[in-house]
């Protein structure tokens, strides 16, 4: 049920992680079992309860400046060459909660112009969603971000919100972010320079990536890049993309003005 909905396949050997994360939503549904879970969400057509137990299946590990090379390909390769006269687009396209899209912000807006970029974060869970808006973050992830971006573009929290660090305001501004199904359609976002989907593609089997890939494709602009995980590949999977780096493909065509 949750690869037809999500496109997530949950390989062989993971029946304790969804028992462990199951049981706990069981009872305080009053529910017998696993039986009549799957009947309330089947017969009942329950999207609220599929959305909660996505919510509870989907991975969340992120953090601020995760594979840094990717971060240094766009400030050294792509901001220098990108298209002039209109605005810089960038996707994050599982942005978890925020920390890829505001690391590629601090990026953006220490390299380019104000008011010229912008970027959309979208992810399938409601909660991390919601977190990512709210930028609310544990103080030691400020551990991992290079002190000038620290200084000019995060907060510490007081009183409170001790213990906690946010981005700016300013900063939050030029990131808006979205509940997107992959599997869906989701052209209405528009097309981008950059999209990253970054250790998202390691839990879709090869049917639901060779589905996936060729629509990202159409949402680059030309010269556009896509940036996946540094243990992901394109391999076996057709595309006019071609691979730059290890894990970085670029669509051919002219991306400067």
């Amino acid at each position: 049920m949750l690869h037809e909905h999500t496109g997530i396949w949950l390989a062989p050997g993971k029946e304790a992680l969804v028992a462990g994360r199951l049981d706990k939503r069981i009872r305080a549904l009053g529910l017998t079992g696993y039986s009549d879970y799957v009947r309330l969400l089947r017969d009942r057509h329950d999207e609220a309860e599929l959305h909660h137990l996505i919510n509870l299946l989907t991975t969340n590990e992120t953090y601020f400046f995760r594979e840094a090379q990717h971060f240094e390909f766009l400030r050294r390769e792509v901001l220098p060459r990108r298209r002039t006269g209109r605005v810089f687009r960038m996707w994050s396209a599982a942005s978890s909660t925020g920390e890829e899209a505001y690391t590629a912000a601090m990026v953006l807006a220490d390299t380019l112009p104000a008011g010229s970029w912008e970027i959309v974060g979208t992810d399938i869970s409601t909660r991390v969603v919601e977190s990512a808006r709210a930028a609310l973050y544990p103080i030691e992830a400020a551990e991992r971000i290079p002190r000038q971006l620290l200084r000019q573009y995060c907060l510490k929290g007081r009183e409170e919100y001790k213990g906690l660090m946010t981005i700016t305001p300013e900063l939050r501004s030029h990131v808006q972010f979205h509940r997107r199904n992959l599997i869906e359609d989701f052209s209405r976002l528009g097309r981008f320079d950059v999209i990253m989907l970054r250790n998202a593609m390691i839990y879709f089997n090869l049917e639901t990536k060779r589905s996936l890939v060729p629509r990202l494709q159409e949402m680059l602009v030309p010269g556009g890049h896509l940036i996946i995980g540094s243990s992901e590949s394109l391999n076996a999977i057709p595309s006019q993309m071609r691979m730059v780096e290890p894990s970085i493909y670029r669509l051919d065509g002219d991306g400067r003005g």
